[in-house]
């Protein structure tokens, strides 16, 4: 069986997904279709897509689309790829090391990475929990240098 992402493009779109995915974790991955990382994390979801439909449904919000601007403010999405996770409409936090809890940057290296974290993610929220330790180890971790600038 074949797996297509779906792309959303307005504040509704994200909405209906995040209130109607039940009983799974929602994977939404913020970031544009003509990015290398991008693609490469697109590749390993969609390749990864059929092994997590029984506990997992993964989408794509587009960055720069007009409709989505109010999910990148309110996550601080300033790096893409960016990747939330929502369990039965609730944010979904993982401690990766990072000061960021929110979302993860970057993309996965592996299939497998990203099919771990996913499963932490819904034993986690199966037990009640909206934060999760991160499952892979830290050289596993990409890692970016958060920059803050008085405003």
């Amino acid at each position: 069986m074949e797996y297509l992402l779906r792309t959303l493009t307005t504040k509704q779109q994200i909405d209906s997904i995040i209130r109607d995915t039940v009983d799974k974790v929602l994977v939404l991955r913020f970031g544009r279709s003509s990015d290398s990382v991008c693609l490469h994390l697109d590749d390993v979801l969609y390749k990864s897509a059929a092994e997590v439909s029984k506990f997992a449904t993964v989408a794509l919000a587009d960055f720069d689309a007009e409709g989505v601007q109010v999910y990148v403010k309110y996550f601080d999405i300033t790096l893409i790829p960016s990747t939330v996770f929502f369990f039965n409409a609730h944010h979904m936090k993982m401690d990766s090391g990072s000061a960021d809890h929110t979302k993860w940057i970057g993309a996965f290296i592996t299939k497998q990475d990203f099919i771990d974290v996913v499963e932490a993610i819904y034993r986690g929220a199966m037990k009640g929990k909206l934060i999760v330790s991160c499952p892979l180890p830290p050289e596993r971790i990409p890692r970016f240098q958060l920059l803050y600038k008085e405003l």
